[in-house]
């Protein structure tokens, strides 16, 4: 993450979510890069995902994205998110048991109606003057 995106503060059920797409990410990234750390694809993707959760419209309420009826990734970093969670989610099981298992019981839960006006953790962020 950028010194940018570091001051982008994410609250509740949604810095639970990143911390699980940040694991996915780096257990790809891992297996398929070959690096110590993340390479720059996985990188910006990571970037993109961030930014994509803070300006969710459902905010804390959010739904996982695969049963999400608003689609706010683009299509490059949608195929590139399944191609991601397709690989490493089963691996999850084992390197991180409970943000598994958040996420499978994430996924069961109802989507919520029609999101409020200014629900998103950015609204949220800016409202406490962050």
């Amino acid at each position: 993450m950028t010194q940018s995106d570091k001051v982008i503060t994410l609250f509740g059920s949604l810095k639970t979510e990143y911390k699980t797409i940040e694991a996915m990410v780096k257990i790809y990234c891992k297996d398929h890069h070959i690096t110590a750390t993340l390479c720059e694809q996985c990188e910006d993707f990571l970037q993109y995902a961030h930014t994509r959760l803070d300006r969710c419209p459902y905010g804390e309420e959010k739904p996982t994205c695969r049963i999400c009826p608003i689609h706010c990734y683009k299509a490059d970093y949608k195929l590139l998110s399944q191609k991601i969670m397709r690989y490493a989610g089963p691996r999850m099981l084992l390197k991180h048991p409970i943000l598994a298992i958040r996420h499978l019981i994430a996924e069961k839960r109802p989507i919520p109606e029609k999101p409020a006006a200014g629900a998103s953790n950015r609204h949220k962020r800016k409202s406490l003057g962050q």
